[in-house]
C-alpha cells in the first residue's frame, strides 16, 4: 500500500508485538503475548475484565513499563514512529475539569507538528473544525470540555485523533458509556478511516457487535488465546477458552447467529 507520509511502500505491520509481558506486584497481567496487527483493518481486542487488554495497549505505546518484549511500528521502534500513531484513552482516565475549550482540545492533536507560538492560528482552527465536523461536534467548538456529555467527550477525543492523520489509531474502549447514536457515529468514522487505508486497533467489550464492527480480533486473557479474521477466530471454542467457560450456551448461540446485514464490513 503506497503511503506518501511514510515515504515508502508499507510492508511491515502497523503494530507488531513480540513476547510482551507486563507484571504488577510480581504477578503477570500480560504474559508472553505475540500479536501482529493487519494493515488497513479494524481489529478488536476482547477478553474478560482483568484480562490485560488496556495494559497491552499501554505497554505497546510505552505508557506502561514492559517487563519483556519488543514492539515495532511499521517495522521500526515506536520512538521513531510516534507521529504515525494516535491514541484515544479511556474516558475515565481524563481530567474533564481541565478548563479547555473543545476546539483547543482537538488542536492539541497537532502538538508534534507545531511550535508553541503557532497554536491558535487560522490553519490550526480550520483543521480542528474539520475534525469536529467529521464527528458531528462542530457546534460545540467553544464549549468547555467538562460541560459535554460522555458521548460528546468521546467524539471530541476521536476528533483529536483524526487531526493527527495517523496511519495507526489505537482506541481504548471507544464505545464505553456512550449512547447508541454516538456509537453509530464513531463506528462510521472508524470504518471510513479503514476504507482510506488506515489501521484501527480497539479494546472492545461488547461481544454482540464484534462481527458487525470489526475485521480482525485478538482474544486475550493474560495470554493470547487466538487471533485472526473475525470470521475465523471469533468462534465458540475460542470464546469459551478466553472467558473461562463463563459464557452460557445461549449466549454463544446468539453471538454466532447470522448477522442481519453483512454489508457493514
Amino acid at each position: 500500500m503506497p503511503d506518501a507520509r511514510l515515504g515508502k511502500r508499507v510492508i511491515a505491520s502497523p503494530l507488531a508485538i513480540q513476547g510482551l509481558t507486563v507484571s504488577y506486584d510480581h504477578r503477570p497481567v500480560v504474559q508472553s503475548v505475540d500479536f501482529v496487527t493487519p494493515p488497513g483493518s479494524m481489529t478488536a481486542i476482547i477478553g474478560p475484565n482483568g484480562a490485560g487488554k488496556s495494559t497491552l495497549l499501554k505497554a505497546a505505546l510505552g505508557i506502561t513499563r514492559r517487563l519483556t518484549g519488543e514492539v515495532r511500528v511499521f517495522g521500526h521502534p515506536l520512538e521513531q514512529m510516534t507521529r504515525h500513531v494516535a491514541y484515544v484513552p479511556q474516558r475515565n482516565s481524563v481530567d474533564w475539569d481541565f478548563p479547555a475549550r473543545v476546539i483547543d482540545v482537538v488542536a492539541m492533536g497537532l502538538f508534534r507538528d507545531l511550535r508553541w507560538w503557532q497554536f491558535g492560528g487560522r490553519t490550526q482552527r480550520r483543521r480542528a473544525m474539520e475534525a469536529l465536523t467529521r464527528v458531528g461536534m462542530e457546534g460545540f467548538a467553544e464549549r468547555q470540555i467538562g460541560q459535554l456529555s460522555g458521548g460528546q467527550q468521546q467524539r471530541v477525543f476521536l476528533a483529536r485523533a483524526l487531526i493527527q492523520e495517523a496511519d495507526l489509531t489505537i482506541l481504548d474502549e471507544p464505545f464505553a458509556g456512550v449512547d447508541a447514536a454516538t456509537e453509530t457515529a464513531i463506528v462510521e468514522v472508524l470504518k471510513s478511516l479503514r476504507d482510506e487505508g488506515r489501521t484501527l486497533l480497539c479494546v472492545h467489550h461488547d461481544l454482540a457487535t464484534v462481527r458487525g464492527y470489526f475485521d480482525h480480533v485478538l482474544l486475550l486473557n493474560v495470554r493470547s488465546i487466538a487471533a485472526g479474521p473475525v470470521a475465523e477466530a471469533f468462534n465458540e471454542a475460542n470464546l469459551q477458552a478466553t472467558y473461562g467457560g463463563r459464557l452460557s450456551p445461549l449466549q454463544l448461540a446468539r453471538l454466532m447467529e447470522p448477522l442481519a446485514s453483512e454489508g457493514g464490513r
